[in-house]
């Protein structure tokens, strides 16, 4: 029988806006017990209010092991299980590789990387003990090729990709499912976002929104996604690409990558022409 997501409970993070906020919306509407978590405590208590459905949110930094333990192990006690898992927080970096200090490669690798292996690593154990569970790990397009002037970010979402890819294989003797979600741009927050600000400054960084449309179109509308995104999660998709348009640039990456190397060059070199 299809999922339908009705009665899940659902624990997401990053859940106060962008992808998270639509997927919990989204969820919400189609009858799951969602609880939504972002570092920002105040956004995920607006998204669990305007979810209605008895949602309930909580302040949560996914670097924080101890705190997301505890958040998702409240989670399945309140709720009696854990359905599903959706591990969405994540950040950015842009900029030159060779001109971005340290300290952002290790933010973003602590976010976008440990941050959905605290909710594995906590949540993944409790649907083996009940033999049932979806974990959604939400990657990018970007874990499945190149995105120039952009690589802390591309490094961990292909970490995202293959952790997915790999636990989905051992998780289904449990009966676990495990997809991972990758979006090209997406209509969010994060397209105008700057670098983490209490880090040292990058010398130049890119216009994020003008670039990722140059290279795959675009942003996709949040809430389009979410409904796609669910809909091929309760199909047991593997490997989810949005929009259609992506799965076209991720095929034909993987068919012609020299061409797709060829145009992600000429759109950075237009990119840093206007570096001035």
């Amino acid at each position: 029988m299809k999922k339908t997501w009705k009665d899940a409970v659902t624990f997401i993070t990053g859940g106060g806006s962008g992808i998270g906020r639509a997927l919990s919306l989204e969820l919400a509407r189609r009858g799951a017990r969602v609880t939504v978590t972002d570092v920002n405590g105040d956004a995920a208590a607006k998204v669990a209010a305007e979810a209605g459905n008895g949602a309930s949110s909580r302040a949560l930094d996914v670097r924080d092991e101890a705190g997301m333990r505890e958040a998702i192990e409240d989670t399945a006690a309140r709720g009696g299980r854990l359905d599903l898992l959706i591990n969405n927080a994540g950040i950015g970096a842009a900029g030159e590789a060779h001109e971005i200090p340290l300290p952002h490669w290790n933010r973003v690798l602590d976010v976008n990387v440990r941050g959905v292996l605290h909710g594995i690593v906590a949540g993944y154990p409790i649907m083996v003990r009940q033999k049932s569970g979806h974990i959604l790990n939400v990657a990018s397009l970007a874990g499945l090729g190149p995105a120039p002037l952009f690589t802390p970010y591309a490094m961990t979402k292909h970490a995202v990709v293959g952790l997915s890819t790999s636990l989905r294989i051992e998780a289904a003797a449990y009966g676990v499912h495990v997809s991972v979600l990758c979006p090209a741009a997406v209509e969010t927050p994060i397209l105008d976002s700057e670098n983490p600000p209490d880090l040292p400054a990058v010398p130049w960084v890119p216009n994020a929104r003008r670039l990722l449309e140059a290279l795959a179109g675009p942003p996709y509308p949040a809430d389009a996604l979410a409904r796609e995104a669910l809909d091929a999660a309760a199909d047991d998709v593997p490997v989810i690409v949005l929009p259609a348009r992506a799965r076209f640039l991720w095929r034909l990456g993987r068919m012609f990558p020299a061409l797709v190397e060829k145009g992600g060059r000429d759109e950075i070199a237009k990119e840093r022409a206007t570096r001035g």
